[in-house]
């Protein structure tokens, strides 16, 4: 088969197994990591390989883009206490059982224990949002393990490149340490320029498939130009994606925003499938190249940094909401985590592609590659299933399987509500008091008032009825060529927006798989 071919099928085989996962409570990077291995083991299966640097800038930096464009400034300030205490503590903590296990146990120079390290103690953004989507958490306990997803990387790829750097040199250079020191401020500094740039060009390419097409170069461009530079890729990305979607400056107009959001939902949703799949199919490559005593010796390490890995991460989120609790400077105004809630973040620590890209971007003459590949591999696969499986159950388990979304919904819709009334105010005149009417209908329905309730039922049906016959008549009026393709598509659109505003909320969001 072809590499098109090959990919076609592989594609074909995630839309299946994306079904099985909307069906059951397995969410689909565990499905379609657990499928890839699968496929790697069937002889005569296509061998794709993954290239580390490239991979990380592919399927990455749109979902870092992507996840910190939706995350609210607020609560980075709200929360930056436990961000740091996952994003940098935990890190630098699991880092350090790490390189212990593989200075003691596969010895391992001190610097490439680091690295190993640094290599698998952060949580992937991909494997944390999509995970957390299949699942029903706080919004508090969301936005700690989201948050932590765009911070961790930029710790654990500096901690990364320093250890190479260490091991390749053989110590650390004024050069290297500059440079090293520079890369947080620079990646910051560098994502803040590029937000700054695209606010200037974005105005000439908007309403067009070319300004979304801009909207991924500009962030491939700001992944690649950081990492040349040696500055923190991560960091940038991330910074970029927080100033654009916060600079006022920007106006996105609903329609742009529709369109841009619809692109990058399925983009991003695509990366991932691909991404997943291909992280299972580097088993035979992985594997393959070492002999029987070798894949012995080091599937024993790559066990025990899995225990290690996981053991770290819960007792250091366990240790520190038991501080947070008698310490109030340790969580500022926030109510001290529950136990239930400091299980499930403990335990929802998957790893991902930033893991195993990272692995593969070591040097060929790196002191135990092949040992490194494969523990960061079985991190990977371990924490995805293991951990991933579990994740529903030990949320149901513990009680926490109710989210904040029905009543964030309805107090929303009701302060809109509030804010349109205020807005018509006492405005004299017919049409004025057939507004209020409209408004004090949605304000009272969501209040459960029966009688408001029952107008609200009835004047939805009333409209989904009229909607119903405005596109009867819609496609008459196409099939008698009275109108041509592009008045159609644009009135059909409109009825679309129409009907959706009108349905359920259910109705206006598109389930992945």
């Amino acid at each position: 088969m072809t590499f098109f071919e090959s990919l076609v099928a592989l594609l074909l085989l995630a839309v299946v197994l994306l079904q099985v996962a909307r069906r059951t409570s397995i969410p689909y990077p565990t499905m379609l990591a657990t499928a890839g291995v699968i496929v790697a083991l069937v002889p005569g299966s296509p061998a794709i390989a993954l290239e580390g640097h490239t991979a990380l800038a592919l399927f990455i930096a749109p979902v870092l883009l992507d996840a910190a464009f939706d995350f609210p400034l607020a609560a980075i300030r709200r929360l930056w206490r436990p961000l740091v205490a996952l994003a940098v503590v935990a890190v630098l903590l699991t880092t350090a059982v790490v390189a212990w296990i593989g200075w003691a146990f596969a010895g391992l120079p001190i610097a490439a224990a680091i690295t190993l390290g640094a290599i698998v103690a952060p949580p992937d953004a991909a494997a944390a949002t999509t995970v957390l989507r299949s699942a029903s958490l706080p919004r508090r306990a969301v936005q700690e393990l989201t948050g932590e997803s765009l911070l961790n990387d930029a710790t654990a790829l500096l901690l990364f490149s320093a250890a190479v750097a260490i091991q390749s040199h053989g110590g650390i250079d004024g050069g290297v340490a500059l440079r090293l020191g520079f890369a947080v401020p620079g990646g910051i500094a560098l994502g803040l320029f590029c937000a700054w740039a695209f606010r200037y060009i974005i105005p000439y390419t908007r309403g067009s498939f070319g300004g979304n097409l801009l909207e991924f170069v500009n962030t491939f461009v700001a992944w690649l130009v950081a990492e040349r530079l040696g500055l923190s890729a991560v960091l940038c990305v991330v910074t970029m994606a927080m100033f654009i979607a916060n600079d006022p400056k920007m106006g996105i107009d609903a329609r742009n925003r529709v369109q841009s959001f619809a692109v990058w939902g399925v983009a991003v949703f695509v990366l991932n499938v691909v991404a997943f799949l291909l992280m299972g199919m580097q088993v035979r490559a992985i594997v393959g190249g070492m002999d029987p005593d070798r894949l012995r010796e080091a599937a024993g390490v790559a066990g025990m940094i899995v225990a290690g890995v996981v053991v770290t991460r819960i007792v250091w989120v366990l240790t520190y909401n038991r501080l947070a609790a008698h310490f109030r400077w340790l969580r500022g105004d926030e109510k001290p985590a529950s136990f239930a809630q400091g299980v499930v973040v403990g335990w929802c620590g998957m790893r991902g592609l930033v893991t195993l890209a990272t692995s593969f971007a070591l040097p060929a003459d790196f002191p135990q590659r092949d040992l490194i590949v494969l523990s960061a591999f079985a991190v990977v696969l371990a924490t995805l299933v293991v951990q991933g499986l579990t994740l529903t159950p030990l949320i149901r388990l513990l009680g926490l399987g109710e989210g904040d979304d029905d009543h964030e919904r309805i107090a929303a819709q009701r302060a809109l509500a509030e804010a349109a009334l205020a807005a018509i105010g006492d405005t004299p005149g017919q049409v004025a008091a057939d507004m209020r009417r409209h408004f004090e209908i949605d304000r009272d329905a969501l209040d459960g008032r029966g009688a408001a309730c029952a107008d609200y039922n009835e004047r939805q049906r009333l409209k989904l009825k009229a909607i119903a016959a405005e596109r009867a008549r819609l496609g008459a009026l196409r099939d008698s060529d009275a109108i041509g393709a592009d008045e159609f598509e644009r009135q059909q659109e409109a009825l679309d927006w129409h009907e959706l505003a009108i349905g359920p909320a259910a109705r206006q969001t598109i389930e992945e798989g």
